[in-house]
């Protein structure tokens, strides 16, 4: 993991005209900034510029076997860059803008650098909903690669504040537009062929299905899109699943009828849980606990992508 850099001033911009004019002075530049999107905080670079994407990997210490996802304003957009079918059309149709990622045919003329595809020939893109990362993406006039703003493998930021622990002194300016709503990671689906659900998300399997009429697969083992690593929004602490106590020792984060020192929801409400995840295992790592533990969330809907993300955090290499 890269270390802070003594010469870089992190500095946090309440959302507005100045700051996002701010940040697209920093991306104009090369240089790449954190801002909040409709999941969780992301840090943009230029995702036509080689080496400005390559200060993300730098900034988050992030392997460069992972690729990154686009973000553009709208679908056309999205379509000068990937290469569109009728399930592409469709889901774009319904999800966006939305926490929706496809990863598509990347067209042989887009001007995509390579880092942020890893070297694949597919590309992951989405058109985000929230105001600040639109507004950037019309400041800045290009397509921005961003992955969530922290460093990589760690719990990913909801919060403004979440950043600056992670990321400070590495990258210069954070814009701060309060916590996120959705509070996980978009839900990634991979089409051409056989749709396949690389990561879930926001947006259930379910919902996707109804949408192309056909059922959607599992990815495979290799890397096509990010999220997909074994161990990944990892707290520091080791996690527990499952737990419906407290043992010694433990910050339990607790789900409806599970009350602990935290929780997700006490109406179980699995909306909520999700808008409280991240939130929740940051509080969790940095209590005097010296491990964490997690109520079961059940298995459905969102909570599919809640009990990813969980398995992931628990994860120990």
């Amino acid at each position: 993991m890269a270390a802070p850099n003594p010469l870089i001033e992190t500095l946090t911009l309440p959302y507005g005209e100045a700051a996002i004019a701010r940040a697209a002075g920093v991306i104009d530049g090369g240089g790449c900034v954190a801002i909040p999107t409709e999941t969780v905080y992301g840090l943009a670079a230029d995702a036509t510029n080689r080496d400005a994407v390559a200060g993300i990997y730098a900034a988050k210490g992030r392997p460069s076997f992972n690729p990154l996802i686009v973000h553009v304003t709208d679908r056309r957009a999205a379509e000068k860059i990937a290469l569109f079918d009728r399930d592409a059309r469709a889901l774009a149709d319904a999800f966006w803008p939305g926490p929706l990622t496809l990863v598509l045919p990347l067209r042989p003329e887009a001007e995509i650098a390579g880092i942020v595809t890893a070297g694949l020939d597919t590309v992951a893109i989405r058109v985000p909903q929230h105001r600040a990362m639109q507004a950037l993406l019309a400041a800045s006039g290009k397509p921005l690669a961003a992955p969530s703003a922290n460093a990589s493998g760690t719990i990913s930021p909801t919060r403004a504040a979440h950043v600056a622990v992670s990321l400070h002194g590495r990258i210069p300016l954070i814009v701060d537009d309060g916590p996120t709503s959705g509070g996980i990671e978009s839900t990634i689906v991979a089409l051409g062929g056989n749709p396949r659900l690389l990561r879930p998300g926001p947006i259930p399997a379910e919902a996707i299905e109804r949408e192309i009429g056909r059922w959607l697969s599992g990815g495979s083992e290799e890397i096509e899109a990010p999220g997909q690593l074994a161990s990944h929004y990892a707290p520091t602490k080791p996690v527990r699943l499952d737990a419906t106590e407290r043992c010694a020792d433990e910050w339990l984060i607790g789900f409806g009828a599970v009350t602990g020192n935290d929780t997700l929801s006490a109406a179980g409400d699995l909306i909520e849980a999700a808008a409280a995840l991240f939130d929740a295992l940051h509080r969790a790592d940095d209590s005097d606990c010296a491990a964490i533990a997690v109520a079961p969330v059940p298995d459905k809907g969102i909570g599919v992508a809640i009990n990813d993300r969980l398995r992931r955090a628990a994860h120990r290499p």
